[in-house]
């Protein structure tokens, strides 16, 4: 009798053993019942412990979620039917408040946040005239509202991180297709023209900007070459002064060959002066 006896309590041991432990996935969080009583809530990822038979859990995706949504038609300022196609990108934020809510249900969440963010979207596109949706930020379109949505969806414990236009179908109207693409071409066609205007602009201070460089560059270049020709220059009446003091005679009959070569370096020159001429010593024969 003792071993059954044994065995019936290892095996009730070992149930209520896997009956206290529970696994929150990567991502998920969870809440911990006690007889219908929330005792804990956001219980982090990984392997947790609850008391067995006494108390349950409950996890939850707390990852980013996407919230589709079937197409709405929306009446523009100017008074023309739109059809937009969305989806909504949200997480839950309060893990109570969402059960209590929707008994955590994510179907029922989904289905009470869609007139929310319908009804938001409506009081934005209404104020807007149609070329500004079809041409305007679609971004900075929802952004404006995101903060209506999250007031209505803060009560489901969620929040919306960002409303996502896929498709807006415009009135099947042909003057109203083509005036909004007459409209577009034009506003596009006037960025293009600011656009080559300030790139034109920004070509001319460029090339200022060069021409202004390349002057001041010719100007330092002349004024170092100008001072290279005169320290040339100066370095070289040194070096004749200092070989004329050397061998003065030396010096006066160099010089005077350098004339002669000079002189007569064409071969055709005719020099007319008086045979006792001093410039003539140098050409005279000893003999």
């Amino acid at each position: 009798m003792r071993v059954p006896a044994l065995i019936a309590a290892g095996v009730a041991l070992l149930l209520a053993l896997l009956g206290s432990m529970f696994v929150v996935k990567e991502g998920h969080s969870a809440i911990v019942f006690r007889l219908g009583t929330v005792v804990r809530e956001d219980v982090a990822p990984g392997l947790r412990f609850k008391w067995p038979l006494i108390e349950t859990a409950r996890t939850f995706d707390r990852r980013l979620n996407v919230l589709p949504a079937e197409p709405e038609r929306y009446l523009t300022a100017d008074k023309l039917d739109i059809s937009i196609d969305f989806f909504a990108l949200g997480r839950i934020e309060d893990m109570r408040r969402f059960f209590q809510a929707t008994g955590g249900n994510e179907e029922v969440a989904a289905e009470r946040l869609k007139p929310i963010i319908r009804d938001a979207l409506r009081n934005e596109i209404n104020s807007l005239k149609l070329l500004d949706v079809v041409k305007g930020d679609r971004e900075a379109v929802i952004g404006k509202q995101l903060t209506a949505i999250n007031r209505g969806a803060a009560t489901l414990g969620v929040k919306i991180q960002d409303i996502r236009i896929k498709r807006i179908d415009l009135p099947q109207d042909s003057n109203v297709l083509q005036s909004v693409y007459n409209q577009m071409r034009s506003q596009r066609l006037q960025v293009a023209s600011q656009l080559r205007a300030e790139g034109f602009e920004q070509s001319q201070a460029v090339r200022a900007a060069a021409d202004r460089d390349k002057t001041v560059l010719l100007a330092e270049a002349e004024r170092d070459a100008q001072r290279l020709r005169g320290e040339g220059d100066a370095e070289a009446a040194r070096l004749y002064g200092d070989a004329a003091s050397k061998d003065p005679s030396f010096f006066t009959f160099q010089r005077s060959l350098d004339s002669y070569r000079k002189a007569f370096a064409d071969g055709q020159s005719v020099i007319v002066l008086d045979r006792d001429d001093p410039y003539l010593q140098y050409l005279k024969s000893d003999r």
